[in-house]
């Protein structure tokens, strides 16, 4: 193993003092002067109806006010995947809160004041807050127009229905191995949305400058993404690429509603209504709940057939996924689980049919895990009550059946090295799997539950990363990208990448945070893929800077390049231990040769990286024949709960996670991640719930009413372990770990909760409510 100098430990992050001492600015806190303008949008009381008219000239009567703008003054879409979305809505609305207009004031008192008198006149339509009513017979068409939208060549809408994609896996014979199954287990599963729930509000500024030059500054995980968007939509206001720039700020949280574009497009598009003032959209917690992405629901019908050794025939996997009223972003969410819904096992024969479904709620979107948690769900209880069914150990079930390297994935590619097995192994023995668990009160049962989990990045098959590295004039470096932290630790990871290459310290290199002016491109940070992708990229303009520094001391020092190396911040001769030349001496300023003059000049890195592997090109109709995915992070977990026969009450004693992170750059931020996702599955399995009445609004916008844990529902243990089987295109080997952690929390703490008290619950979120009406109900029937 080689012996690295800052990959593989546990560098102190290089934004902790910014951030701890509060010298860190977020978007709301930037000041733009006293010309700053604040809007205030007007939202929609209906799920679905027409807008036959809107009235402004009241509003405009306000003082202070500046501007009203409507659909009217923007008739142009947008989107990521599929454009099917408008900046306000045109025609009509199609979720509840839905934005119709904005006013622009000098105060935001005047802008809400105004917005209030704002009269729009509506038809409300039939509304379809089902997906499963919504692809009915006869089920209210959400988009008539869904057939004339753009989106990416890899989605399948159907037109004339809700149906905006529908991915499709047929792998094997799936008929032939029910036929050979000895048992088959089929049910229903229900996973419900959620909200991401980040500190800090969606906010964003824009100003729109005499010379045509539109900035940005939001609150963001895809800087670029958002450029892009924003040229495209406002092109018909000849609006080019090179006029946006896009700055992105410090982020307060993401975990996915911060990706592609939601309310920042407002700004941008407002702003040009009002030239040379910046403008401000800030949403409100609120607002945060119903009209930013929410996590997509789902209803997943799942059939698996097994012989009586536990060895899977055959499986067979549909899900109905609630995308909400526009799917732009969503869609995705449903192809990478379609994809994927075989979960981390070898299957011979699956039929997989994942539908993106237009439904009259707000729109789903990028959420931490991107799906998987939620089919997960489903397949890990499936996975247990096989198990129990067949009087097998359920670690053993899952031991037997694991993916392995060469395996073939749901859609045909070999299975990257991984090491699943060696995570299944870790976590028993952890958890202690064998030792039977004895409750000294007879009110509280206590069980045990084990998941196992992956995912894979769902990207593009042309995602790319970039990276410039730049010298300063004592040999400190300035690292431009455009990933994003949102708390995983990445400004702190490309810094000891760079290091590694270097033999700089990482308190001498500055991770700069995006703007497209300046940072090259980055995809967006969302999939656990910017480690790995923007990884690669920085690791790649490491290895530019060194060459070039190698180079420039070979030729001016007449020394043979291979004898030439790095050691703090040393250009050092492996024949000559005499030999050492400070980077701080010639890295700006060049060297000076015999005759006087001098060579080299400033020191620049660049690395770019996109990998060039992947492809959509597949059979629509069985999606084999492509390599959608570059690669799966694969892990498992177990846990022990007691459960309160008389209250229902859950109380986590120990949790234990592995995680496959290929290389752990950084081990204690990877253990921060396992933590982590390891709350927050446990908040959306047990506490979290989206309530929507019979109109579509949400009941339950704030964190009175929408419960997430405290430090009191912290488990009393959390074991996190780094298993490292190197992922043989990753730096150093590494691969990403964002989102795995929360992934199997769902299904392990409701396999545990059926080993204590005896009860399967399939749908989302396991209350204290929910169980003990559930226990009550079951101990009714054995009395019977």
């Amino acid at each position: 193993m080689q012996n690295y100098q800052h990959i593989g430990h546990s560098a102190v992050r290089v934004d902790g003092k910014e951030k701890v001492t509060g010298a860190a600015l977020y978007t709301d806190d930037l000041d733009f002067g006293p010309n700053l303008l604040y809007a205030e949008v007007v939202e929609g009381p209906h799920a679905h109806a027409m807008i036959l008219s809107i009235d402004t000239s009241e509003a405009e009567k306000v003082h202070d006010v500046v501007a009203v703008v409507t659909g009217k003054d923007f008739p142009y879409n947008f989107g990521l995947y599929m454009k099917d979305r408008y900046i306000f809505a045109q025609d009509r609305v199609r979720f509840f809160g839905e934005q119709i207009a904005a006013v622009v004031a000098r105060t935001p008192h005047a802008a809400l004041k105004a917005a209030k008198l704002v009269k729009v006149n509506y038809k409300p339509l039939p509304k379809v807050l089902c997906p499963v009513e919504a692809i009915a017979e006869g089920a209210e068409l959400l988009h008539p127009n869904l057939k004339n939208y753009q989106h990416v060549p890899w989605f399948f809408p159907q037109p004339d229905t809700n149906i905006a994609h529908h991915r499709k896996i047929r792998k094997g014979n799936v008929e032939k191995g029910f036929d050979d199954a000895d048992f088959v287990l089929e049910d229903t599963y229900n996973v419900p949305r959620y909200s991401h729930c980040a500190i800090e509000y969606h906010a964003a500024v824009a100003k729109y400058d005499l010379s045509g030059r539109l900035t940005v500054w939001a609150s963001s995980q895809s800087p670029h993404t958002q450029r892009n968007l924003f040229a495209n939509a406002l092109a018909p206001l000849g609006i080019k690429h090179n006029d946006v720039r896009v700055i992105a700020p410090h982020v307060g949280g993401g975990f996915g509603s911060k990706a592609g574009v939601t309310m920042e497009i407002l700004a941008a598009a407002i702003a040009t209504k009002v030239p040379g003032n910046p403008v401000k959209v800030l949403w409100n917690r609120e607002r945060e709940f119903y009209n930013t992405y929410q996590r997509l629901g789902v209803v997943a019908k799942l059939k698996i057939g097994v012989k009586n050794d536990g060895r899977i025939t055959t499986l067979k996997h549909d899900l109905f996924w609630d995308a909400g009223a526009y799917v732009e972003y969503g869609a995705n969410v449903v192809n990478a689980v379609g994809l994927s819904a075989i979960g981390p096992y070898k299957v011979d024969n699956a039929s997989i049919d994942s539908y993106c479904i237009y439904t009259n709620l707000p729109p789903g979107g990028p959420y931490r895990g991107f799906g998987y948690s939620e089919f997960l769900f489903g397949l890990e209880s499936h996975m247990n009550r096989i198990a129990k069914h067949l009087n097998m150990d359920p670690v053993e079930i899952r031991r037997r059946n694991a993916i392995k390297e060469g395996d073939l994935t749901a859609y045909g590619a070999h299975m990257n090295p991984n090491g699943l097995h060696k995570a299944i192994d870790a976590v028993e023995q952890k958890i202690q799997w064998n030792q039977p668990l004895i409750s000294n009160d007879p009110n509280i049962a206590i069980g045990k539950g084990f998941s196992l989990f992956w995912k894979a990045p769902a990207m593009p098959p042309n995602a790319a990363s970039s990276c410039f590295l730049k010298f300063n004039e004592d040999a400190s470096i300035n690292l431009l990208v455009s990933g994003m932290d949102i708390g995983q630790g990445f400004l702190t990871v490309m810094a000891q990448i760079a290091a590694e290459e270097l033999s700089v310290p990482t308190s001498k290199i500055r991770t700069e945070n995006p703007d497209t002016d300046r940072n090259p491109y980055e995809w967006q940070t969302v999939a656990s893929h910017v480690t790995w992708g923007c990884g690669n990229a920085v690791r790649k303009a490491a290895i530019d800077a060194r060459e070039q520094i190698i180079e420039l001391v070979s030729r001016t020092k007449f020394l043979p390049k291979e004898t030439l190396f790095l050691e703090n911040e040393r250009v050092k001769c492996t024949t000559d231990p005499s030999f050492e030349l400070l980077l701080k001496d010639f890295i700006i300023n060049g060297i000076q040769a015999e005759d006087g003059t001098f060579k080299g000049g400033p020191i620049l890195g660049r690395g770019v990286f996109m990998p060039e592997y992947t492809s959509t090109n597949a059979d629509p109709e069985t999606s084999q024949g492509g390599h959608p995915n570059v690669h799966y992070t694969v892990g498992a977990a177990a846990a022990i709960v007691e459960v309160d026969k008389q209250t229902g009450k859950v109380r986590i004693r120990k949790i234990v996670e592995a995680i496959d992170a290929g290389k752990a750059l950084n081990p204690s931020l990877v253990e921060g991640q396992i933590v982590g996702g390891v709350l927050q599955g446990i908040s959306t399995v047990l506490y979290e719930e989206m309530k929507f009445d019979h109109r579509g609004k949400m009941l339950n916008p704030n964190f009175t009413d929408y419960k997430i844990p405290t430090a009191l529902d912290v488990p009393d243990e959390i074991i996190p372990i780094i298993i490292e089987v190197p992922q043989p295109d990753g730096p150093y080997g590494a691969r990403g770990v964002g989102e795995h952690p929360m992934i199997p929390i769902a299904p392990l703490i409701a396999n545990a909760i059926d080993n204590a008290l005896g009860i399967r619950i399939t749908s989302m979120p396991i209350t204290a409510e929910k169980i003990c009406l559930t226990y009550l109900d079951s101990q009714k029937k054995s009395s019977i």
